[in-house]
Formats: structure tokens, C-alpha cells, sequence
């Protein structure tokens, strides 16, 4: 796993018009969450990756970017076939940039759209002192060769300079029910091994990580020197009845659990961050 980018890729960015004009002022306002990746600038947004950044150009999916320049003469949100010849797609992402934003959002299951109100709230640009530092962290599986494990969400305590990794589960996902071992546990294990075999090199690539943040965006973040060895579970995506019944039985009252740190919330928008990191065994 890599997070750098060179410094001509961050002066690209902030020459583009697509950044000046839309992405800045977005992830300042923390509706965009900016990425770094191996000389590559990722953006996200409810769920979905909007755009990527690679030297001097942007990347986005093209169920994104079908989008119809409209015109000012359309009456209602309806077409009729004729009037099919008139329209054009969009020219470019800086005049579609709000419709492809909307595009990307329609499209997020239901963990990535969770997982994106939690980094949307709590990004590095937030106020709050525990913060999402990334998402989508991969590594190349050390059981599965040519495979690759991925965590979603990567915090990081700025009082203590800590990095702690979580993973997202929707409440309908199947990994976590069992009456004997779910998969998740094992998976979780799985991350545990990686962290225990990576831990300098995962530091080391996010002091990286900080410091190009710190130019992109002028602001002050610590540099990391400890990550936790082990992985929060959390399971988000119920309702009080839900909560009472089936997670009562099959999680909390499963002793395959207490091998792990797990932390449950019907609403991710209600979640507080600071009870996700105080998360124990």
C-alpha cells in the first residue's frame, strides 16, 4: 500500500478547473472526501467514488458521466422522443459536475452509503479530534495471494496520534449471522494479521498521508506514531425491534463475538465518533 502522490500531481489539482470551480469548496464543506492513493487522488461522495485524479486529468465511472446538457426551454423533468435530437451530453465534468455528484450517489449500496455518513461528518477537516483519515484501505492479502483485503474506514486520534481500523457491516449482510462462527470473524482476524505484519509500514505511508493533506489543503494534521492492533466491528442499519430481537441473539448473546471489538448503531447519522473509538473487547 502506497499513499503519496508527487508534488507536480498536487499542483496539478489545484490548477484544474474542476477543483477551483467545484471539488475544493466541497470537501471544505466536507460533501467530498478527498483520498490519496499511490500518485493517484481520489474523491468520494455518498458512497461512490466521484472522480479520480492521475497526473493532470480527471477519471470518473460513465454511468456518472451519462449525463444531458439541459436546455433552459425544457418545460418538466419529462422528455418526449422528439425532443431526443436537441439534446447533447455534457461537455465536460466542471458543467455537469452537480448531476454527476447526483449520479454517483444513486448508485451506493447500502454499507458504502453508512460508511459516507461517517466520513462526510467527521473528515480531517472537521473540528472533531478523533477523524476519518481514509477509506477503502487495501493491502495485498498475506492468506490469499494475488487477492487483496480491504477496511473501510481508517481513524485517527489527533490527541494521541493513533490510527484505528474499522469495519462496516450493514445489519443485512449475511457475513454476520451465525449460531456457531460468522464469517466476519474471521475476516476480522484476517485485517488483525495484516496490521500485526504492516504496522511500520502503515505509519510510515500515513505520515506520508498527513503531510500531502497538510499541503493540499493548508491546515495542520499530526503525524501518526501507534495504530491499534485490533479491528472495531461495527454493525449499523437497525431498528429498535431489530436491536431487541435478532442482534440481541445472534451477536451480542454469540460468545464468537467477544474475540473482537464490535460497536452497534441503528443510524450512522446519529453515530458519535468518540463511542466508535472507545470501543472495547
Amino acid at each position: 500500500m502506497k499513499r503519496r502522490v508527487d508534488n507536480s500531481i498536487i499542483e496539478n489539482l489545484k490548477y484544474s478547473d474542476l477543483w477551483t470551480k467545484h471539488l475544493n469548496a466541497d470537501c471544505l464543506k466536507e460533501k467530498v472526501f478527498l483520498a490519496i492513493r499511490d500518485n493517484v487522488i481520489d474523491f468520494y461522495h455518498k458512497g461512490g467514488k466521484l472522480f479520480g485524479f492521475d497526473k493532470n486529468e480527471f477519471k470518473t465511472h460513465k454511468k456518472y458521466a451519462s449525463v444531458i446538457e439541459w436546455k433552459n426551454d425544457l418545460k418538466n423533468d419529462y422528455l418526449e422522443e422528439k425532443e431526443l435530437p436537441t439534446l447533447k451530453i455534457i461537455p465536460d465534468f466542471k458543467s455537469g459536475y452537480n448531476r454527476i455528484k447526483e449520479n454517483c450517489s444513486n448508485y451506493s449500496g447500502v454499507e458504502s452509503i453508512g460508511v459516507s455518513d461517517i466520513y462526510h461528518k467527521y473528515s480531517y477537516l472537521s473540528k472533531s479530534n478523533i477523524i476519518v483519515l481514509d477509506i477503502e484501505v487495501s493491502f495485498e492479502s498475506i492468506d490469499k495471494p494475488g487477492k487483496q483485503d480491504r477496511i473501510d474506514i481508517l481513524l485517527f486520534n489527533k490527541e494521541f496520534r493513533t490510527l484505528q481500523f474499522v469495519e462496516a457491516k450493514h445489519f443485512s449482510n449475511q457475513e454476520i449471522w451465525s449460531t456457531t462462527t460468522p464469517a466476519v470473524i474471521d475476516q476480522i482476524k484476517r485485517y488483525e494479521r495484516q496490521i500485526e505484519h504492516k504496522k511500520e509500514e502503515i505509519i510510515a505511508e500515513y505520515i506520508n498521508y498527513a503531510q500531502t493533506i497538510n499541503a493540499i489543503f493548508n491546515i495542520s494534521l499530526p503525524e501518526p506514531n501507534k495504530i491499534e492492533k485490533n479491528v472495531i466491528l461495527l454493525v449499523f442499519g437497525f431498528d429498535d425491534n431489530q436491536k431487541t430481537g435478532r442482534l440481541d441473539e445472534r451477536i451480542l448473546k454469540n460468545p464468537a463475538y467477544k474475540e473482537i471489538k464490535k460497536y452497534m448503531k441503528g443510524k450512522t447519522t446519529d453515530l458519535e465518533i468518540k463511542n466508535l473509538w472507545n470501543t472495547r473487547k
